[in-house]
């Protein structure tokens, strides 16, 4: 599969699920190449044309200075099982970014990420993308908490560094992730630095070259409601930030729920994202001092809000989560603007 203009000088680790009981962790496993992808023609023909005939499974992030509808997208990586390849959307441009959109819009290729809100935001805004068919590992591993009877505490998302922490999926220490942190905080503008130095190698394919094995180590545990859980509210994040005049009906539809969940007599709720526009000057009163005003909110709601910031429009609340809470928190904060309300 894998295939490049120039012969690869960077190499790493893929670790896979072993069926022969082997360490995939072993430093002394095979390696696979690391390609920098200025050009389509580097990256493989059934990933570009994807088919029904050969689906795939891909791990999949982005680098950027600050990562958001107009932060620039720098960087974008894929992990095979037999190579990692950085798509750099500096030296190649808008045209390689835009030869992946069949694939990233693809139900036939699973994109295996953490997080995918801002990365979606990225490429819908700056590329015309919409990134479809995402397994998120963050949405998983609150499944599979909730799944095993663990409750989350409220905003308690698990980072990528944890994720790679917790031995029931990965079990390393990702201590390089605080070195690139520490330099992205001195220079924000470190993706965007050609030619690409041997940190920002190793840094990007580092981030995804864990994610294959995550994935299969997750769908082994996760039960039918959970799967359904977690293409909804994939697909609820993929749009969250990606705000459009008409109501999404140029996206893929969300999954509908499955007969045989139905007919268990124990169905799921149907989960909407809902956007809510704040007045000038009323965003304050949303939050509240120090956060208490969203905190009571989520705390009476059985929804997640989120708040847009600086990176999205910052006159926006995003509720995702069953439709009856999320009326139930629309409700909450419509009166929170309210100046009587004070």
């Amino acid at each position: 599969m894998a295939s490049s203009h120039h012969l690869p000088s960077h190499r790493t680790h893929v670790p896979l699920p072993s069926d022969s009981g082997g360490n995939p962790f072993d430093n002394e496993a095979p390696t696979v190449p690391i390609h920098i992808v200025t050009d389509a023609s580097q990256l493989p023909m059934e990933f570009l044309n994807p088919s029904a005939e050969r689906q795939l499974v891909v791990g999949f992030d982005c680098e950027g200075v600050d990562l958001s509808r107009h932060g620039a997208l720098c960087i974008m990586q894929l992990a095979f099982p037999d190579a990692v390849y950085l798509v750099d959307a500096i030296e190649g441009g808008e045209a390689l970014i835009r030869a992946c959109k069949p694939a990233l819009e693809s139900s036939y290729v699973t994109k295996v990420i953490h997080d995918c809100k801002r990365d979606s935001e990225a490429l819908y805004f700056q590329f015309g993308i919409k990134l479809h068919n995402v397994m998120d590992t963050q949405i998983a591993y609150s499944l599979l908490e909730e799944q095993e009877g663990r409750t989350r505490l409220l905003d308690d998302y698990i980072s990528f560094v944890g994720l790679l922490a917790d031995p029931r999926y990965c079990g390393i220490s990702y201590q390089e992730k605080e070195e690139v942190r520490f330099l992205l905080r001195q220079d924000p503008n470190f993706w965007m630095y050609r030619p690409l130095s041997e940190l920002m190698v190793r840094a990007a394919a580092d981030d995804i070259r864990f994610l294959l094995y995550i994935y299969h180590k997750m769908m082994e545990k996760l039960n039918q409601r959970s799967l359904w859980y977690l293409a909804v509210r994939g697909a609820l994040y993929c749009r969250c930030f990606c705000i459009n005049d008409n109501n999404y009906a140029d996206w893929p539809s969300v999954p509908p729920i499955p007969d045989d969940l139905i007919t268990e007599g124990n169905a799921p709720e149907v989960e909407i994202l809902s956007i809510l526009d704040v007045p000038q000057g009323k965003m304050g009163r949303v939050i509240g001092r120090k956060g208490a005003s969203i905190l009571s909110i989520k705390e009476s709601c059985n929804a997640e809000i989120l708040v847009g910031g600086a990176k999205a429009p910052p006159d926006k609340v995003f509720i995702m989560g069953p439709v009856e809470q999320v009326r139930k928190a629309e409700a909450m904060l419509r009166g929170r603007m309210m100046d009587w309300y004070f």
